[in-house]
């Protein structure tokens, strides 16, 4: 399993409680424990990057379906720094 998949895995066991707490909030995930709940995706993206650095992590929307991404279009950081 990666370890953004055990990082998914770990929001699955947490959702339901989530939901019923935390719906339409922005949550973060790093190594299988909830770190944090946060209003938006930009703060929740500053705390990952400013605790986590590269990751891996999940941060997810309680209550908003997953969503799949091809792994063409996937952001690469190696891409954004130029």
């Amino acid at each position: 399993m990666s370890d953004l998949d055990h990082e998914i895995t770990a929001y699955e066991s947490m959702r339901a409680d989530l939901e019923n707490h935390h719906m339409g909030e922005w949550v973060l995930v790093h190594g299988g424990a909830l770190v944090n709940t946060f209003p938006s995706f930009d703060e929740a993206a500053a705390t990952a990057v400013r605790q986590f650095g590269r990751g891996p992590y999940l941060i997810r929307q309680v209550g908003a379906p997953p969503i799949s991404m091809p792994a063409s279009v996937m952001f690469n950081l190696s891409h954004a720094q130029h």
